[in-house]
């Protein structure tokens, strides 16, 4: 195929999520052709499984100036521009009205299940770049297609991946076996067989970032309503409680954002809920009941509770990315120039520096992962912040290299997003002793802690 022909075939965008989609939109506007493949069965599919979520960004950071072009002439109109919409607001009243403009472009029901160069594995280098990429598709019916692209935006997302409960990053031993009892999602407490399952029930929490904080202020909600008497959460942090625990409250320039925080002190002020700290889940066993039991890497042992909501963050999924030469982070699985700026150890959504096609770059020319899934495991990532990347991405894929160099990105300061799961409580906070274990300290913010006990029983007892 020579220069003209490789010229002329699509950029596909694999996921039809926000940012996808804005990709498309800005491929539009510059004159070339997207081709959107979304695995599930309408745009903004992965959105539509957290619709009654609601955004702590307003609508004015949700939209992308070349979809709300795309869309004017349709007679769409922004929503109110301060208001902050739930999952399901933002899928029906942006994101399916701006796959209906972009039509056919956009093919629902397909798979991505591989991405190569033609003719060429991830091991060749002969005239590699002078190949058009091969996108492999499954389809719902059953058919398997062969895509060509002159450039591919991996806009796919994290939501499919979700981090495991276990403190060392993979599933800890009983977690599968315990998987009846698990959800690793916020749930949704207003439909009635959900509700059932958590109402007047014991429920862990894991995590520390917005997704737990809005478990816990839906518990507490739940336990505060006629039907929710004996609900009651316990909040594991594989941390020690900071000032930074519950982000920027009210100096948050996301107000919403704030509000999490501080609904999810409220839950533990108030009695609703527990808070465990510097647990990192070793097993998860079962009590005589079934019920599971959490148990720490320094052998504490959690009562058993009814339900685990584990909400330890997201991570990318590689695996159809096996042919193509990514640059990757060795620990933020993100692109290798721009895992300095995100991390999560040094940045919280407000601090991360604005940046491009050239920090989005891999060794494989004109592909590029955008959205959620170039932040890999980062957990500070913001939709106004995708919408720029692929502004310049779709730049460079232009031959507009000043267009796509002049980035330009202010985003709100402070947030949730902070902090990685640092290893900041020490034995001797943890009252290690020995071959003594404490008991887990529950922990009730705004009160007076009781006084500690002395221990009376097991070997440190005798």
């Amino acid at each position: 195929m020579d220069k003209l022909e490789q010229q002329n075939l699509p950029v596909v965008v694999i996921g039809a999520g926000p940012v996808g989609l804005a990709a498309a939109a800005q491929l539009v506007a510059r004159g070339i052709e997207p081709l959107v493949l979304e695995a599930g069965t309408a745009a903004g599919s992965a959105v539509r499984e957290w619709s009654h979520v609601r955004l702590f960004s307003t609508w004015s950071e949700l939209t992308d100036p070349a979809a709300e072009k795309l869309l004017a002439p349709t007679g769409w109109v922004k929503p109110d521009p301060d208001s902050c919409p739930s999952g399901g607001e933002w899928a029906d009243l942006y994101l399916r009205p701006l796959a209906d403009v972009l039509g056919d472009r956009v093919r629902t029901g397909a798979r991505v299940t591989g991405v190569s160069r033609t003719g060429r594995d991830r091991v060749v280098d002969a005239d590699r770049e002078a190949q058009p990429f091969v996108v492999h598709v499954a389809h719902t019916d059953g058919r398997e297609e062969r895509v060509f692209a002159r450039a591919v935006v991996d806009a796919s997302g994290t939501w499919t991946s979700p981090g495991p409960a276990g403190g060392s990053g993979l599933p800890a031993p009983g977690e599968r076996a315990a998987a009846d009892r698990i959800t690793y999602r916020v749930p949704d407490l207003k439909d009635p067989a959900v509700r059932a399952r958590y109402a007047g029930r014991r429920t862990a929490v894991i995590g520390s970032g917005a997704s737990a904080f809005t478990a816990l202020a839906y518990l507490a909600e739940l336990a505060a309503a006629e039907d929710g008497a004996g609900t009651h959460a316990v909040w594991v942090l594989r941390r020690g409680i900071s000032g930074s625990t519950f982000g920027g409250g009210t100096a948050d320039q996301l107000p919403a954002r704030g509000a999490l925080g501080l609904a999810a002190k409220a839950a533990v002020d108030d009695g609703h809920a527990d808070a465990v700290t510097g647990f990192r889940i070793d097993a998860i066993e079962r009590a005589g009941d079934g019920r599971p039991v959490l148990v720490a890497e320094d052998g504490r042992r959690l009562e058993p509770v009814d339900e685990v909501i584990a909400l330890t963050g997201f991570r990318p999924d590689l695996s159809f990315l096996s042919e193509i030469r990514l640059g990757l982070d060795e620990r933020l699985q993100a692109p290798t120039a721009l895992a300095p700026l995100i991390d999560p150890n040094q940045h919280s959504c407000g601090t991360v520096y604005p940046h491009g096609h050239r920090e989005l770059a891999h060794p494989e020319q004109d592909f590029y992962l955008v959205g959620m899934k170039s932040y890999g495991r980062a957990p500070t990532f913001l939709a106004m912040t995708g919408y720029e990347q692929v502004r310049s991405v779709v730049a460079a894929i232009a031959g507009d290299t000043d267009s796509a160099d002049r980035v330009e990105l202010t985003l709100p300061e402070t947030g949730v997003c902070g902090g990685a799961g640092l290893f900041d409580v020490s034995a001797a906070d943890r009252g290690d002793d020995g071959c003594c274990v404490p008991t887990p300290q529950l922990v009730q913010l705004g009160a007076t802690a009781p006084a500690e006990e002395a221990s009376t029983g097991g070997c440190c007892g005798s």
